[in-house]
C-alpha cells in the first residue's frame, strides 16, 4: 500500500505542474490572468472558436467568458471574423501579439514538461499516461482544458 495517499499525491502533482507554469508565466512577463491564457489556447485549438465554445470547453458562465473575450479584443490579442456556418456567431482567431503568447506559453509548458519527466523512463510515462487515462475514464469526467 502505498505511504501516501492517491488524493494527497495527486493534489501535489497538480499544485507542483501548476506552480511550475505560474513561475514561467511570471519569468516570461506574460501580463494575463490565468482565464485569458485558457482562453487564448483555447483559441488557439480550435479553428472554429466561437465564444459559446470557449464557455462550454472552460465550464464558465457566457457572460464571465464574453467579458474576456472583450478584454483579449480591446487589447489586440484576438480578432472576431463572421462565421460562415453560423451568422448568429462570430468566429475567434488569434492575433499576431495573441500567437506570440501562445508561443510563449507552449515554451513554459514544454519546460515543465520536461522538468516533470526527468529521470522517467518512456516506459514509466506510456504507464503514467494510461494509469491517468484510466481513471479519468473511471470517474467519467474529462477534466482535460
Amino acid at each position: 500500500m502505498p505511504t501516501r495517499a492517491i488524493n494527497e499525491l495527486l493534489h501535489s502533482l497538480s499544485h507542483s505542474y501548476k506552480s511550475a507554469l505560474r513561475a514561467g508565466i511570471k519569468d516570461q512577463q506574460i501580463p494575463l490572468p490565468i482565464t485569458h491564457i485558457r482562453a487564448l489556447k483555447g483559441i488557439h485549438r480550435n479553428a472554429k472558436c466561437t465564444a459559446q465554445s470557449i464557455a462550454q470547453r472552460m465550464q464558465r458562465d457566457k457572460a464571465q467568458i464574453t467579458r474576456v473575450l472583450n478584454e483579449l479584443l480591446e487589447e489586440g490579442y484576438i480578432s472576431k471574423i463572421a462565421n460562415p456556418d453560423d451568422r448568429r456567431s462570430q468566429l475567434l482567431r488569434l492575433s499576431d501579439k495573441g500567437m506570440k503568447i501562445v508561443t510563449q506559453l507552449n515554451a513554459i509548458e514544454h519546460k515543465a514538461n520536461k522538468a516533470m519527466m526527468a529521470n522517467l523512463s518512456d516506459e514509466d510515462m506510456r504507464a503514467f499516461i494510461r494509469i491517468g487515462n484510466t481513471m479519468i475514464d473511471n470517474i467519467g469526467t474529462d477534466t482535460a482544458q
